[in-house]
């Protein structure tokens, strides 16, 4: 189908399912990846699999194996990746080989987890970061793909000042351009925190200062443990804020580690579950695991004495049970 037709389509679908007075601006809607695949992409070397296969004798290795490490989740890109070019284009060929929709993390903005600091880090500089975002789009290219782009970064701007906000929202917005210039069949979706950390109105401001309104839409909950239900009524109150604006947007959600709710804290807290396998709908545009359960938040809670990424396996299978 040309891409004018499915255009097209999906903003005639968008009006009668939605209901919305208002459509999504920019070019959410000129290529659908869900449509030019069949399901979600399963990393192979995710954190999980790693760990089940160098320890296939340990008792937790079989429940961790079949109920989080082949679960298709989301693999991130920083500045440990490397040539980004070469990576993000190998993972999303990999995917596109087998006929799945891979998902990227795009986690290298300067100053990242500026407020927390358990992920600190990114690019060194404005430049750097334009040049490495404009080589991820490039590397992905024409394959079909889901990028989250640059989880906290807007959740962390009561940490900045006023001119290092300016400067990260005209990353982002660069960002974004860079994807839609690079990546036509790859839906971005810019992360917007999770229901229990910035008002609506006020993340609907940030997210319209940092150019939402050319990407696919906006992402809640990446790593964090808010439920879905949750979730969803703040993207709705988030997108009630939006129209002012002109326009609504698409959101998804971080399930992976959900099931049982958060508990007030964010940082490793104990008896968290996971949530609902990566799907379309439920609550969402999409249902994402964006974070790998049983990886660390950083050295805090059970995951003390752990860094940031670190796979635990304890962690992770206490997760599978809710304990």
């Amino acid at each position: 189908m040309p891409k004018s037709v499915r255009a097209a389509s999906a903003l005639l679908a968008g009006l009668l399912a939605g209901g919305l007075a208002l459509l999504p601006a920019g070019p959410a809607y000129a290529a659908d990846p869900t449509t030019m695949t069949s399901g979600f992409y399963t990393d192979p070397d995710n954190s999980a699999l790693r760990w089940t296969t160098a320890n296939p004798g340990d008792g937790r290795a079989a429940a961790i194996r079949a109920s989080i490490a082949n679960t298709p989740a989301a693999r991130w890109f920083g500045n440990w990746s490397g040539d980004i070019a070469a990576a993000a284009g190998s993972y999303a060929g990999r995917a596109a080989s087998v006929g799945k929709l891979p998902v990227l993390v795009a986690y290298n903005i300067p100053d990242r987890d500026i407020c927390a600091g358990q992920s600190g880090g990114g690019a060194g500089s404005r430049a750097a970061y334009e040049s490495w975002i404009a080589a991820f789009a490039g590397g992905i290219g024409n394959r079909p793909a889901v990028v989250i782009l640059e989880p906290d970064a807007l959740g962390h701007e009561s940490c900045m000042t006023a001119g290092q906000i300016a400067e990260r929202n005209a990353m982002l917005k660069y960002a974004i351009a860079q994807f839609n210039a690079k990546a036509p069949n790859t839906w971005v979706y810019l992360d917007a925190g999770n229901a229990g950390w910035i008002g609506a109105t006020a993340m609907a401001q940030q997210l319209a200062a940092a150019g939402v309104g050319g990407a696919h839409g906006f992402a809640l909950n990446v790593s964090n443990y808010f439920t879905t239900d949750q979730n969803s009524s703040y993207g709705n109150a988030v997108n009630s804020a939006l129209r002012p604006y002109g326009y609504t947007k698409p959101f998804v959600i971080d399930t992976s580690r959900n099931g049982n709710g958060s508990n007030g804290q964010w940082c490793n807290p104990a008896g968290r579950r996971t949530g609902t396998p990566s799907q379309r709908g439920g609550g969402a545009e999409m249902l994402l695991w964006i974070k790998i359960p049983g990886e660390s938040d950083g050295n805090c809670g059970v995951g003390a004495g752990s860094s940031a990424g670190q796979f635990l396996p304890e962690v992770a299978y206490k997760m599978i049970y809710g304990y």
